[in-house]
């Protein structure tokens, strides 16, 4: 009988502390559900540092490939600034031996404006184009730098009335805009 006694509470206290204390060990299943859940979580956490690292790669290959492109198409830019002001001599030559011809030789004349001729071509062939605004046209302060105003008859104002220098645009950008002279006529 003793022995039953010591059974019986041997059970109750076993009773007891898994009631306080929870099972003292989880069931086979729970463990694998843990696992998996762990796994899973794991797994999930991976996935996302794997898209954050493909987005990012991808990122970075659109702006190199941008910065590629801006290289290619803008990196002559000092370059090109640089040979305005020989564009803007070769075309004074020519201006000022055409006004005298009796003075200057037909060959030089002719050999100026070929080299003129030829540097627009190189121009053309690097994206370089002239911004060659007319008398009467709108003054843009986009493309336009104003010289001078000054008011005459027969203009509106804001018009073009005199061209001192050509302008120039690298591809979609502007390298100098053209120096003019604008109508301040009400």
């Amino acid at each position: 009988m003793a022995e039953r006694k010591e059974e019986e509470f041997l059970d109750n206290l076993e009773a007891l502390e898994n009631e306080v204390f929870g099972e003292d060990e989880p069931t086979e299943d729970e463990l694998e559900a843990d696992e998996l859940a762990v796994l899973k979580a794991e797994r999930d956490e991976y996935k996302d540092r794997f898209m954050r690292a493909l987005a990012d790669a991808e990122n970075s290959r659109k702006r190199a490939d941008r910065d590629r492109r801006e290289a290619e198409n803008y990196g002559g830019s000092k370059l090109a600034r640089d040979m305005l002001p020989v564009y803007d001599n070769l075309v004074r030559a020519v201006e000022a031996a055409g006004e005298d011809d009796e003075k200057a030789s037909d060959a030089l004349i002719e050999g100026v404006q070929l080299t003129l001729k030829e540097l627009l071509n190189v121009f053309k062939k690097h994206g370089i184009e002239a911004i060659l605004p007319e008398l009467g046209d709108k003054f843009d302060p986009q493309v336009h730098q104003a010289m001078f105003e000054a008011p005459v008859p027969g203009t509106k104002a804001g018009e073009i009335i005199q061209v001192a220098a050509t302008g120039f645009m690298l591809h979609d950008r502007l390298l100098r805009p053209a120096q003019v002279g604008v109508s301040s006529f009400k």
